[in-house]
This record gives C-alpha cells, structure tokens and sequence, in this order.
C-alpha cells in the first residue's frame, strides 16, 4: 500500500485527522545533519510550517534551532527544547510585547524588516538595559518563481528592507547602543524547486558583504532563509528532498568568512513528506457528467488547494479492488464553498462510502492552517 499506513488501525479513528510517520522525520532530520555537518552550518526549523509539539519535541532533540514569527511560537519553541540561542525571531509586525518576550528568553537574533522596527527594539531593549541581537532582513529583489502569494524576495514585497536602504539600515543599528549588529538575513520565497534562484541569493550576498567589508564592517552571520521544496507529485519516490545538494550548493558558492556561521530556515523541506490527511468517504455523488466523492475533511483542514490552487496526491488507502478498476472522480469536502476541493479529475479505484482517502505530503501549511469555519473541527492526530 502506498504511503505504508497503518490502515488497519486508520479504520477504527474518527476522521478527519492527521498521521504522522515519526520514522520518516527521523530519516529527514538525520539526512539534513549529515548534509549541513559542518560546524559553521546552523540549521533552523521554520515553526510556521508546522507547530505540532511531538514533532517539534523530536526537530529539537534533533539539534536543530528554530525560526519564529511570533511570541506564541517562541514559547511553543522553548516549552519543546529548543535552546534559546538558537532561536531566531522573524516577521514584519513584531508586537511590543513579543519584542519583550524575545529579549527576556534571551534568543539568539532579531531580524529585523524595517527600519522604523529598528528604533522599537532598540527603545524597548535599552528600557531593560538589554543589547538586542539583530540582523537584518536584506530584499535582495530576486524572482524565484513561485507563487505569488509566497514569493517573498521582490523589490515590492512586504518583506524586508530594500536593497538601496542596506547603508541606511546598518548605520541606524551601528549607532544605536541598545542593538548589536549580528548579521544579515534573506529570505525569496518559498517551494522553490530550482537551486538557480539560492545560486543567484548567493552571490548577491557576496556583493553585499564586500560592500560592508569596503566600509570595514564585519558581520558575524549569514542567514539565506529558507524555501526549499518538496515533491508534491510523487511523494513515495522522493520522500526527503535533496538536501545534500541544496547544502553543497550553499558551501560553495557563498564566500564565507573566518569565524562567520550560515543560518538556514527550513520548514516545508522537514515535515511536509511525513503528514498525511487522512479522511473518509462521505458520499459518492453522481453529477450529469462527473462523479464526485465527497469526504469528511475539507478547506478548514486543508487550506492549501483552495488557498494556492495547490494540489496533493490523492490516495484511496482502503481499496480493496484491482488497480486497473478505476474511476475518475472530483473530490471535495463539505463545507459550504464552492473552492472546497481537493481535486477535480482524480483517478482512483472505484470507490464507496466509507472508503478511507490519504491526502499526502500535507506535514506543511496542513495542520496548522486548520480553521473553525462552519464550527469544524480535527479530531487528534496519530503518529506511526
């Protein structure tokens, strides 16, 4: 059976839910530590990605540090072992309050996005005789062809500051006592499937470096964010993406510096292989001209495909028939919206009430991206 789901057991839970294979996270965080081995390699688990505490608990076992965007995921992050110098906060709409939690956790950095952000952290630090940490978010206007809801490195993203605002930015920190000039940070988007866009980051931050380095300032770390992809289309034949080669490509073409550390920010690379929707069959519906299975989970669940237009492998897990007795059906769930579909066209096996569906490589953005809207609910998730 694809997806090597514990069926059995599948079959007597509430749906909808979602699994877990704990084994193929390991595998993942084990082949990331040996491809980034280096000690000036600092890997960070972008939390947003996914903030399951047992899958965070083992991310954290694992080494890893994290990368936050809000005060609530600074705790999650310390409540599941994350050491505090690891943690790194980002974000463009830092409260004061989380600003203040992030500095009395005593995390590693700031990126910081604008600079009117410099002069809050720098009030609030100095108000608790505090030196902020902090890098700063560089838009080094790169197209990394994407989508456009989650490319993030554009001249007129929201994101960052701009690439002819760098001097300004780094005399603004330089000369406030209250902030500690860490680093420079990057990100330009997000399920990028090319290592061309990391390669052309790379060298723009090169430029950048030599640039600073012509004014005699010296930064202590580079963080290239982060956005690489997975395999949405064959999850099974490509489980782990190559990390290897992303890793590789970092070391060679980024002219490091004596004593300099390079921060990663991988979320979706991690988790997204290891989760799995798993819901059931509601009713096999005949149109005029198509068939639709309608299924117990929906958008509220599962945002992705109505948000981006994304689509994940659809599996019937329980199928008992002949692969070759297939049928083609649309797939859609039951809440009242007409972009509540998970897939038109699909060719599963024949399929009925109560058959179970695997919605795969749904470990990011799935979970966490679940809403209450028409007052639903997931019911808890299992690990295997």
């Amino acid at each position: 059976m694809k997806g090597n789901f514990p069926v059995q057991e599948f079959e007597r839970l509430t749906t909808p839910f979602y699994a877990y294979d704990i084994g193929l996270l390991g595998r993942t965080l084990q082949t990331i530590n040996e491809s980034a081995h280096e000690e000036f390699f600092c890997v960070e688990y972008a939390i947003k990605a996914n903030h399951n505490p047992v899958l965070l608990k083992q991310i954290s076992a694992a080494g890893l540090g994290a990368d936050c965007v809000s005060g609530a995921e600074i705790k999650r992050a310390v409540e599941c072992g994350f050491e505090p110098r690891k943690i790194t906060y980002a974000g463009v709409g830092k409260r004061d309050d989380e600003i203040i939690l992030g500095l009395e956790a005593g995390i590693g950095c700031f990126n910081v996005e604008s600079l009117e952000e410099i002069e809050v952290i720098s009030q609030i630090a100095a108000k608790m005789n505090l030196v902020a940490p902090i890098a700063l978010r560089i838009n080094p206007d790169i197209d990394a062809h994407t989508h456009h809801y989650i490319t993030t490195g554009l001249a007129e993203n929201k994101f960052g500051i701009a690439k002819e605002w760098l001097d300004l930015a780094v005399d603004k920190v330089l000369s406030l006592p209250a902030l500690k000039l860490k680093g420079l940070h990057f990100h330009i988007g997000s399920q990028v499937l090319d290592n061309e866009p990391f390669g052309i980051l790379c060298d723009r931050i090169n430029e950048f470096q030599d640039h600073l380095e012509s004014r005699g300032i010296k930064i202590l770390s580079i963080n290239v964010g982060g956005g690489l992809g997975i395999d949405y289309d064959h999850p099974d034949e490509n489980p782990i993406p190559d990390f290897e080669g992303y890793f590789e490509m970092l070391r060679t073409r980024i002219k490091l510096r004596r004593g300099q550390s390079l921060h990663c920010e991988l979320g979706r690379s991690v988790v997204a292989q290891c989760g799995s929707l798993i819901s059931r069959v509601l009713y096999v519906k005949s149109g005029v001209n198509k068939k639709f299975l309608i299924v117990d989970a929906g958008m509220t669940d599962l945002i992705r495909p109505a948000l981006y237009g994304a689509h994940h492998i659809i599996e019937n897990i329980t199928a008992s028939n002949k692969e070759e007795d297939v049928e083609t059906y649309d797939v859609v769930g039951p809440v009242c919206e007409s972009s509540d579909v998970f897939g038109i066209d699909e060719s599963l096996p024949v399929t009925h009430r109560g058959d179970l569906i695997a919605l795969r490589s749904a470990g990011a953005y799935g979970e966490v991206m679940s809403s209450g809207y028409n007052l639903r609910s997931l019911y808890p998730s299992y690990y295997y």
